[in-house]
């Protein structure tokens, strides 16, 4: 297994943090019986640059990266990540070329913050392979998708509905979304959330403005005294649960949670249960596994040019690309048998979600977009 290169070029006050996962090894290995070998991988470097937060947000970048760490570490491919200290093109741009000024031939990207710095590199460095989570340059101003460039969109829209569903399925009627930026993926989680909450409120036969949702976007995704502030103003209001959609912001939402006392936390990006016992379920992305297709894709199958590079996909519930954990057992009244029921009107198509992006969120005309008297949305703006 070779060691994970270490990147020692500084640009723009670049941020850098690589970890090991075992030794040096020879390019050439000779076998029992004399036959030298050449490593197929060598001069292969995979490096993930991280958006605005870090590898270590237990959500988004952590499960994009461990897609990056388990197929190298798996296959003996050089890996590394690299953290930009600001969230400007010129940084991303900056942060790009040094991974592949230091030999990097594969580059992911985690967020659609880097779809203008994508747009711009893919043709200065035509023979490195980009995989954009959550956005396509094409998106960005003059933008277009590369050859080189996969782009992975996921149905967050979906996982929402199944996490505002099963919140008001399990008993609460006082709920909470709490998004770091307001940003699609983001968005799309939070709409998604109110569907869901419609929809089983609707099925249950509820009055009207039986749910209360309250709503707030951070406008960060990190983890502050301010934002657990915010979270323990919600539950203290009478929230039951929230949904937490903001990377570490959701380390803040648990801890308000783990104060409040018999107060409840949705998880996002990965399944966060392991992070606190106040997180019921999760709203999850197929990060990880979607990041190792894709590089199996380019090493292994030989299957990029056809089916991955200059291709945009959306990966939903019958793709597999959104779910929630198996586990239910930290609810009453909800059970596996009935997620998976749930589960199965998504992939069929007897419940649709709306993806759409309006105005809801900014000022609250969630029964408008949604054509819906069960639920009322108040949008709260936050002070941190």
């Amino acid at each position: 297994m070779k060691k994970v290169f270490v990147l020692l070029l500084a640009v723009l006050s670049l941020t850098l943090f690589i970890g090991c996962n075992g030794e040096t090894s020879s390019t050439t290995t000779t076998t029992a019986d004399g036959t030298a070998t050449t490593d197929p991988f060598e001069g292969e470097k995979i490096v993930l640059i991280t958006d605005k937060g870090d590898i270590t947000d237990k959500s988004f970048n952590q499960g994009a990266y461990e897609g990056v760490q388990n197929y190298a570490t798996e296959m003996g491919i050089e890996y590394g990540y690299l953290k930009p200290t600001d969230a400007t093109d010129a940084y991303y741009i900056s942060a790009i070329e040094t991974a592949i000024n230091d030999g990097a031939t594969v580059i992911v990207t985690p967020g659609y913050l880097f779809e203008p710095a994508i747009n711009i590199v893919q043709s200065q460095f035509p023979d490195v392979k980009f995989i954009l989570l959550d956005g396509n340059p094409a998106n960005a101003t003059d933008g277009t998708l590369g050859e080189n460039v996969y782009s992975i969109f996921y149905a967050e829209e979906q996982v929402g509905f199944l996490a505002g569903y099963v919140a008001v399925m399990e008993g609460w009627r006082h709920l909470g979304f709490m998004g770091g930026m307001a940003v699609p993926a983001v968005q799309r989680y939070g709409h998604g959330y109110v569907q869901g909450a419609a929809k089983a409120a609707e099925e249950l036969g509820l009055a009207a403005d039986a749910i209360t949702i309250e709503y707030l976007y951070t406008g960060d995704f990190v983890a502050s005294p301010e934002v657990q502030a915010a979270a323990a103003t919600m539950y203290s209001n009478g929230v039951d649960v929230i949904f937490a959609c903001g990377g570490a912001v959701g380390q803040s939402v648990m801890a308000a949670a783990a104060k409040a006392g018999d107060k409840h936390v949705i998880g996002v990006d990965v399944d966060q249960s392991a992070d606190s016992p106040t997180v019921v379920t999760s709203a999850m992305k197929s990060l990880s596994l979607s990041v190792e297709q894709a590089l199996q894709a380019i090493y292994e199958d030989g299957t990029w040019e056809e089916d991955f590079g200059g291709v945009s996909v959306i990966l939903g519930a019958a793709e597999g690309g959104v779910g929630m954990p198996e586990d239910f057992s930290k609810f009453d009244n909800f059970t596996k048998a009935d997620y998976d029921s749930l589960f199965a009107k998504l992939v069929d198509a007897t419940y649709t979600v709306s993806s759409v992006i309006g105005a809801f969120g900014d000022d609250g005309t969630a029964s408008k977009q949604f054509e819906t008297t069960q639920v009322k949305v108040n949008v709260i703006i936050f002070e941190g």
